[in-house]
Parts: C-alpha cells; sequence; structure tokens
C-alpha cells in the first residue's frame, strides 16, 4: 500500500475516535445533572467518578493507543448512571417538576 492510504486510514481512525470521544463528552456532561440529583444512590455517582479519572489516567489495561477500555468504562458507568436514575425517577423532565410544585399526585419522596 502506499503511504498516502496509511494517512487517509489513520486520518479516518483518528476523526472515528474523536467523533466517539465527542459523544462520551456531552454524554458525561449532561449526565453531570443526574449526579447532583439527591436520589441517585452514591456508589452510582463514584462510579463515574472512577470512570471519569481511570479515563485521563496514564494507566490503562491497554496501551494508550487504543482507547477501546477507557470507552467501555465509561459507557458501561454512565449506563449504571442511567439505570439507577431511571430507577430513583430522576430526569422526569419538567412536567413532573410542575407536578410537585403544583400538588400533583407525586409524593414527597419522588415515588408514584
Amino acid at each position: 500500500m502506499d503511504i498516502s492510504v496509511w494517512l487517509v486510514l489513520g486520518a479516518l481512525a483518528a476523526l472515528l475516535m474523536a467523533g466517539a470521544a465527542a459523544v462520551l463528552l456531552v454524554r458525561v456532561i449532561r449526565a453531570r445533572k443526574l449526579l447532583v440529583d439527591a436520589g441517585i444512590p452514591l456508589q452510582n455517582k463514584a462510579l463515574v467518578w472512577a470512570a471519569v479519572i481511570y479515563t485521563v489516567s496514564p494507566v490503562d489495561l491497554l496501551p494508550d493507543p487504543v482507547y477501546l477500555d477507557d470507552i467501555g468504562f465509561l459507557l458501561l458507568a454512565l449506563r449504571s448512571l442511567h439505570a439507577a436514575a431511571h430507577t430513583a425517577g430522576a430526569g422526569r423532565g419538567r412536567a413532573a417538576a410542575k407536578g410537585t410544585e403544583s400538588g400533583g399526585n407525586l409524593s414527597a419522596t419522588g415515588s408514584n
């Protein structure tokens, strides 16, 4: 193969990794709102922060050019946080928040 083909493949791989990193960054920023919510268990919050610290730490299970372990840990932590938020009833949207403010049928603990 010609060197230009390798350069194009390398640039494509770098763009794909940058896109995956951007998507994960957006998901982590959105998940921060759920981390502030008091209904989320501490273990799920700690798991997300541990995954973020692992991602930026120089110690990895796989060498740094391969980010599959970092992405895998972040996705696992975000899925765990999403499941805990769904169980706790967080992130229901503005309609649920308005229902609690106007004396709706939601109790103070957030369960129906």
